[in-house]
């Protein structure tokens, strides 16, 4: 008896930990950078400047920077996917580049997040198009 209650209890756990995932953004695709997180978000925000095809221009809920909660550790940055009107959430911090995930237009209808709310051969598909369009791009504003 008492091997089939123990039994049934980590068979709960290993079933349902996927939804009792810790911290603010469980599922966020991770990028790591060999520099200062100053330098990341200038890299950004140089980036944003000179491609302006994936800014959210004059959106005030699409402004990058960190909210005024002085316990915000985040640098929140957007993305737009003009050809499909898609908006990317991702945050900075410390030397990291988070991609958290996507909505369609200004409104984030179907918000779905990365790592969690896609197939397997979706998800797959979103990170390499971000990894493309966005951090192959941002790389080349990192000083060398």
């Amino acid at each position: 008896m008492k091997k089939i209650f123990y039994l049934s209890i980590v068979s709960f756990i290993i079933f349902t930990s996927c939804n009792f995932a810790p911290g603010s953004y469980p599922y966020a695709e991770i990028y790591q950078f060999e520099v200062s997180e100053d330098v990341l978000i200038n890299a950004v925000e140089n980036f944003k400047k000179e491609n302006s095809k994936y800014n959210l221009h004059n959106r005030e809920r699409f402004k990058d920077g960190r909210s005024k909660n002085k316990t915000d550790y985040w640098y929140h940055t957007w993305f737009y996917y003009f050809e499909s009107n898609k908006i990317v959430k991702c945050w900075i911090r410390g030397n990291k580049i988070a991609f958290i995930g996507i909505g369609d237009g200004f409104n984030l209808d179907s918000y779905k997040e990365i790592n969690k709310d896609f197939s397997r051969k979706e998800n797959k598909i979103q990170k390499e198009k971000f990894e493309k369009l966005i951090l192959d791009e941002i790389k080349k504003y990192i000083p060398r």
